[in-house]
Formats: C-alpha cells, sequence, structure tokens
C-alpha cells in the first residue's frame, strides 16, 4: 500500500481498522461511517468513544 507519507499511513491504518471492526461486528461500514461523520461535530468529547463501532 501506497500512503505518500507516515502520517498517511497512519490514517489509512486508522481507517481500515475502524472498517474492518465495523463488518466483525456486522456493521455495515458505510452506513456507520456516514452516520458518525453526521454526529461527530456536535457530540460531546467526553462521550465520542460511544461512536466507535465495537460500541454498538
Amino acid at each position: 500500500m501506497f500512503a505518500g507519507s507516515p502520517r498517511g499511513a497512519r490514517a489509512a491504518a486508522t481507517m481500515y481498522s475502524l472498517i474492518g471492526t465495523a463488518r466483525l461486528n456486522r456493521i455495515e461500514p458505510y452506513a456507520w461511517l456516514e452516520r458518525t461523520v453526521e454526529q461527530l461535530p456536535s457530540y460531546p468529547f467526553n462521550r465520542v468513544h460511544e461512536l466507535l463501532p465495537l460500541a454498538r
């Protein structure tokens, strides 16, 4: 995989990990990501962990 930079590689690894976790938990990754991106700006910082696919 070519990420362009170490920072890009970390970002890609994070996304692959989140998508993989969603799949393992039988959550449709695109729907989860779309819902999470919509909720994130107004979600309380101390409860962001609730948005992770393993918390469902």
